[in-house]
Order: C-alpha cells, then structure tokens, then sequence
C-alpha cells in the first residue's frame, strides 16, 4: 500500500463505535495524525447488531455525564460532520412497581436536573395519556426522560468516520493488528500483515476481542483484561396498524418503555416494536473448552433461543395489549461484552505505559460518544474533564479471574436493570481474596462486603439477626444492621474496637533519592523519621488524584498506604513518577491491619506488647503483638485513641486472637463509615476525586506553596488561591428522615441548585444525619440553612463549622 501510514501519535484497534469515536475526539482535539485498524469492516462486532437505544439515565454521575455528552454530540453530529444519520429523540417512560423503585427514580431525576436533563416524574394517568396503549393499572409511577431515542448504529458510527478523516485521521479495514512491540522511550511499534505503524500511544477498543488484544500487551506488564461475552436477544415484530396510526396522527414515533422491574426495552421499529428483554436465566459464550471465540466472528449471530424469553415476552404483551396482535418478525441473537460490574473500561491500562482501553461497552452506542470524548482527554490532556473513576480500568486488580468475570457477568446482565440498594452486596463470585482471620471474623457473626476483592465485615450480626439478601431491598436506613451498627460505634466510643481490615494497598518506597522524589509528586511536606502524615497528589489542574498515608521509616525509605481501590492506580501513579534510582515494592497481599481503637485500646495493647504506648499522636514502631512481629501506627480512621496494628499474614491470627481475648469488641466497616464521617474524614473517590480541587476540598493545609519543588499542579493552586474557589468543601447535620443522603445529592438554596453532597450517614457519636459535600463557596459558612434533596424530597440542611463534628479539638484521639 502507499498510502499505509508508518507513523502515527495514537493506533486505535478496533473499528466499532467506540474506537471510531475516540477517532473522532483525538482529531478534534488536534491529534489528526492518528490511525485506527479495524480487521474486517467497521461496525463488524456488536455495533452491527446493537439495537441502537441512546438512554441518558443512570445512577452512577460519571455514566450519566458520559450519556448526556453522547445525546447532545448525535443531535449535531449530521450537521457538523454533512452526514444524514437516522436519530429520533422519542423521550422514554420507565415503569415502577415499588416505592423503592420511584425512589431510584427520584435519585436519577435529581442528579440529571443537576446536569441539565430534564426528567420528570409522572403518575401513571399522565403515561397513559402520553402512550394510549399502556396498562398502568399496577404501577407506583412513571419517570420520564425526553432526551432518550434510537439512533443507526452504522449511521452513527460512518458519520464519526467521515468526521474523523475530514480532520485528516485514516481508517485501515481489512487490516487486523498482529502484535505490538514496546521500545525503551515507552513507544510502540504495532504490527500487521500490509506493514508496522510507529506510534506515541496504543488504544485497544477491540470490543468482544478486547481480551484477545489484551494479550499482546502482557510482555509489557498487561494483564488479561476483566471481560466476558453474554448472548443478548432482541426481537422485532410485525407492522402493526394502529401504531402506523398513532405515528400519523403525532408526527412522531411513540417514546421508548422501560420495564425495569420485569427488565426489558420495549420501542416503536418503523410501524412495530423492538423488544429487548434482561433475562435471569441468561446464557453466555466463549466460556468453555467446547465453545470457543472463533477468530473472526464478524458481522454473525446466533441461533435465537426464545424459550428463555418467553416469560418476558408474555409480560410485555399484558403491559402493550397491541403486541398480541403481531406476530415476530425477526430475532437478532448476538455478542455483547459485559466487564464484572456492566461498566465499560476507559482509560489507561493497568501496568502498561503509553497504552489506553476502550473496550468492554455493554452499551456502546449510547456510551459511544462520551466515551470518544474521555478516552481523547486522557491521552492528550493526561486527565479528564468529569472523575471517571467509575469505569478507569485500574479499578480491577488481580482478584478478576475467569471465573469471576464469568459469574459477575452472567449476575450483571441477569439483573442489568436492578436497584444498587446501599446495604446490598451481589452474591456471586465472591471469597476471592481473605483476610489470614477470615474463619474468626465469620464465626463471630461478620456479614461481608468484598472491596476490591477482599472480603470485610460489613457488621456483624447476633444469632437470629436477618441477614437475607431480601432484608437488604431498601434505601432506608433501618434494618437489621441498624442497633449493630450502634453498638459497634459505642463500643468505640467507650471501650475499644477491632476492625480487621484487610488489601489496605501498601507500597515500600526506597532508595537514593526518594525523599526527594516524593517532595516533587505529593503537595504538601513529608514526615520525619519515625512519623506519618497524609500526603497529597493533585493533578496539573490541581485537582486530587490520591490521598496515601506516608510512614517515614528512614531518610529515604517510606511505607506508602492507600486504600483498597486504589491499589493499581496508586501503583502505577508512583512508577511514572520517581526514577528507576527508587525502587517500589507493592506488599499488600502480604500483610493485614487491624484498626485497634476506643478509649481502653491502650490498656487492652499494653498487655500484650512492649511497645512504648505514650508515644505520641501520627508516631510508628516496629514491635512485637502476643509475641509476634508488627508494626504499630498510632492513628485512627475511627477518631478515637487507637493504633492500626500491621502484621504478615502468617502472624495475624494469633494477634487478633489475643486483642479479642483482651476484651476488644469487632466492629464493621458500616461503624467505621459512620465515625470516620462524625470526623470529617474524607472517602476516595467519593469525598476525593479529580472533580475537585485541593482547595475547593478544604485540604489546604495540606499544600506548601512555599516549598522549591514544582510539584504537579502547584502553578493551577497558586491561581486558584489568588482567584479564590467557587465551591467549598462543608458539613452538613441533615433532617434526613428514614434514608441519609446518597452520593451526588443536590444541595438547594432557595429554589436553586447549589451544591452536591459526596457522602452521607448516620453518626451514632453525634445523634444526627451528616453528609459531606460540596457547596457555593459563600455558603460555607456555619449556620447556612440549605436543603439537602434525599429522593425527591428536600430536607433542612445547616452548615457546621469547619471542625470535626465528634472531638473537634482531637482530645480523644491524641489522649
């Protein structure tokens, strides 16, 4: 070929929607000189069989940002790129059975009014008024979206296609990656059969191959990417005249049903209707030995299998009666790819420099074009504009075998339009990572969570407590955990607790020069030997990238510990950083901590080790625990006197044996969010996220302006400073009735939007309802009357001082 491009900045692989979008965005951004191979012709994986629907709704704020953005970008896109495309924005009705449905309903109501989408409550007579041929008999309520629509697929994608070569981008079909080859500089080669293309960086939006691709990049320090393949039906059914007449007569489609709580689509094709059933009895594929991935399987279905739809079927002919009247059409039976949480990867690939996914969308054509829009801002800003945590590929670490993205797949798409109920944890795939005293924590009635893959203690239960997944269907507060969460948080604040915590994510950071080269990644100072503190990342913008715990055990030697999460974005966040003078050992799988905390934690340790207990506030000591080797580090997330007690595995039962028989009390990770937010302790990536700056977080103390080293962000702070913050970090005591607020409540002052909350709970210390959260900065101010909107209703809201709620002076916890 002449014309095969040997150099580009960006190789995209793979030429669905996802990865011609993300085209598309590199060359609006200016990057044209970028190529994407596609190995047969573009659209050829799930994008050709893709029903098309385009949704903005969503309860995760980074998934809605990302819709939204794709609504407003395929309203334009035929105008801005001279392509006619088949887009109809029908707005779309969601059916809720249950209380506890309108108010998931309410929730996502509110964050879209925060964004700029007006949805609307309705009551079933207004639905039935809008779509006469709805049985509303049943329902609790209706939201309605007027952004949601149906789009091309193929339309859409060829559109983004002439965009993005107009800018001067190429597209190479028929022109499969074989392999990619990383130099010493972190750039790439990636290779194919008509030649090799020298580039900066590799994206790999293989869709359903994304593990395939993945592969390649193992060399490099990959690893298999977290996926699997589920087998999704939709049917179309025959025109049906009375629809034809409705469209007539309206000039317009009819919008678009969802009935989630039996889980299906239900839209207006041409004169008919497309079903698109979630059933539980879902099947996958290409997940045993006698049913593997063939090499190609572009643009092929399967063999339809409607006896597992069949319930669903039925249900939808009772809700639209006009179904019954039409026979089916045609069934499209194809391959959708579902990561263990239905979220998409986005972002940069875990242990590989200079390499990005975009792959894995279970819902690729509404997500497409934010997606483009993200993935471009991380390789050419190095950030993004929303945090877009909630799909950064880093968020899975090694606990993501097979089986897991097996079971947790085939658990997502069987319940792909389920409530995320707060004191819910999905039973499927779980006891991948325990703690050494996982068999006691149970035995003592812990009932678990898994957080990155580790199991912990939610709380802990007495015999005859129910702890049944249904017991757990509510966003109220009260349940059977509620008096244990009390008397978890009491014996804190009396006695002493226990919390074993473990994939704490530690980090040992050595050698010459380390000192140094932190100085110049973290915003603030670092500890003198034999002291910790927190330290600060921020992005160029100034914006908070991480928080870790820095324990100096040397002039150039450090233990670095951040949270369970944030394991492979930390990891990867210190190797681009320090020189290869600094070596960093990642040591969490080798040890637990116990939090050790409460006013007689002292008198509980002081019998069972020789440690010196009067140190002081924020001091470490290596020691022995019942005789065996730890470490001891005088804080507490809790805010009480307490000690976190690190110890390798081998040698933790003994020690949690000993501080049980000493009298201390286990409590769960539900107590500890409660006391931690009676602190005012922030949460990462709740309280902490790249969506707020240092300042805006009230972390200003945190940041030494004055200090020689340029550390990143430090020009954006300094301006931020000058320019004062528009918003502010405050507490809240909320009037919260039966449920505190969620993640990304709207804070209202007079009618106005003003603020959202980043956490919320009941603190058991204080007596009251806190949330967290971020308000117009000249509302900071204690005292502020606000209201805080809990589900579609708006609750009293009062500014605190900017203090601890629980022990503002710190007597308890430096006691």
């Amino acid at each position: 070929m002449n014309d095969f491009p040997n150099k580009a900045r960006v190789v995209i692989i793979g030429g669905g929607v996802v990865g011609v979008s993300s085209l598309y965005h590199l060359a609006k951004k200016g990057w044209t000189d970028c190529v994407l191979l596609e190995k047969n012709e573009l659209t050829a994986g799930s994008t050709w069989h893709a029903a098309g629907n385009v949704p903005t709704f969503s309860t995760s704020w980074a998934i809605m940002n990302m819709q939204r953005y794709s609504t407003e970008l395929y309203a334009r896109l035929a105008d801005e790129v001279d392509y006619p495309m088949n887009y109809h924005q029908t707005g779309s009705i969601r059916l809720a059975h249950t209380k506890e449905r309108v108010q998931e309903f309410e929730r996502a109501c509110s964050m879209g009014r925060y964004q700029g989408i007006e949805m609307e409550m309705w009551t079933p007579e207004q639905a039935k008024e809008r779509y006469p041929f709805l049985e509303t008999h049943d329902l609790e309520g209706v939201l309605y979206d007027p952004s949601d629509g149906d789009i091309d697929p193929a339309q859409l994608t060829q559109a983004l296609a002439k965009g993005a070569r107009d800018m001067g981008a190429k597209i190479l079909r028929f022109t499969p990656a074989t392999g990619v080859m990383q130099h010493d500089d972190g750039t790439w080669t990636v290779r194919t059969e008509k030649g090799d293309i020298d580039c900066d960086f590799v994206v790999n939006a293989a869709g359903y191959y994304a593990q395939r691709v993945g592969e390649m990049f193992k060399p490099y320090g990959g690893r298999t990417v977290p996926m699997m393949v589920m087998s999704h039906q939709y049917l179309l059914t025959e025109q049906i005249p009375e629809v034809e007449a409705w469209t007539k007569e309206n000039g317009g489609k009819l919008p678009l049903i969802r009935d989630v709580d039996v889980s299906y689509y239900l839209r207006q094709e041409k004169n008919g209707y497309n079903l698109g059933p979630y059933e539980p009895n879902c099947r996958g594929h290409w997940m045993t030995e006698d049913d593997k991935m063939p090499e190609d399987f572009s643009f092929q279905l399967w063999q339809d299998d409607l006896d597992r739809i069949e319930d669903i079927i039925t249900d939808a002919m009772e809700r639209v009666p006009l179904m019954q009247t039409s026979g089916v059409s045609s069934v499209i039976n194809g391959p959708i790819p579902y990561a263990p949480d239905g979220l998409p990867l986005i972002g940069p690939m875990p242990g590989v420099k200079n390499a990005f996914e975009a792959c894995v969308f279970t819902f690729g054509i509404a997500q497409g074009g934010g997606a483009g829009k993200v993935l471009a801002e991380w390789i050419v800003d190095g950030h993004t504009e929303w945090d877009m945590w909630a799909v950064d590929p880093r968020r899975y670490t090694d606990y993501t075998d097979q089986d897991y993205c097996d079971q947790k797949g085939m658990e997502v798409y069987g319940n792909e339009y389920a409530m995320h109920f707060p004191h819910h944890e999905w039973p499927a795939a779980r006891d991948k990572k325990l703690s050494p005293v996982h068999a006691k924590v149970r035995e003592l009635g812990g009932v678990m969570g898994a957080y990155n893959g580790w199991e912990r203690a939610n709380w802990f239960a007495k015999p005859g407590d129910d702890v049944s997944e249904k017991s757990t269907h509510t966003w109220g507060r009260s349940g059977p955990w509620q008096q244990r969460i009390k008397e978890e948080c009491e014996a804190v604040r009396d006695h002493c607790g226990v919390l074993d915590l473990p994939g704490f994510s530690r980090f040992l950071v050595s050698g010459g020069g380390a000192a140094e080269a932190l100085r110049g990644l973290v915003t603030g100072g670092l500890p003198k030997v034999g002291r910790m503190n927190l330290v600060y990342v921020s992005d160029d913008r100034g914006r908070i990238l991480t928080e870790m715990s820095c324990v100096r055990t040397g002039e150039d030697a450090f233990m670095m510990i951040t949270a369970a999460t944030a394991q492979w974005h930390d990891r990867d966040l210190l190797r681009a950083a320090l020189p290869a003078s600094v070596t960093i050992e990642d040591v969490t799988i080798t040890r637990d901590t116990l939090i050790v905390t409460g006013p007689k934690s002292r008198e509980i340790l002081s019998g069972l080790t020789d440690a010196d207990l009067s140190s002081g506030w924020l001091t470490h000591q290596a020691t022995t625990v019942a005789g065996k080797p730890a470490y001891l580090i005088r804080v507490s997330f809790a805010g009480e006197l307490g000690w976190e007690v690190h110890a390798l595995n081998e040698h933790m039962p003994v020690i949690y044996d000993a501080i049980l028989e000493a009298g201390a009390k286990p409590f769960g990770m539900y107590a500890l969010n409660s006391l931690r937010i009676e602190k005012g302790y922030r949460a990462w990536k709740g309280d902490l996220s790249t969506d707020y700056s240092l300042l805006e977080g009230g972390l200003d103390r945190f940041v030494k302006l004055d200090k020689v080293q340029d550390f990143p962000g430090k020009a954006a702070i300094q301006n931020e400073k000058q320019q004062g913050v528009k918003k502010r970090f405050a507490t809240l005591i909320v009037e919260a009735g039966d449920a505190d607020a969620p993640y990304m409540s709207c804070i209202w002052k007079n009618g106005e939007i003003v603020g959202e909350t980043t956490s919320g709970a009941w603190g058991h210390r204080v007596g009251a309802s806190i949330a967290l959260g971020m308000v117009r900065a000249d509302l900071a101010v204690p005292d502020t009357e606000l209201e805080v909107e809990i589900f579609g209703t708006k609750h009293r809201a009062v500014v605190q001082e900017d203090l601890p709620l629980w022990d503002p002076a710190n007597d308890r916890l430096r006691a």
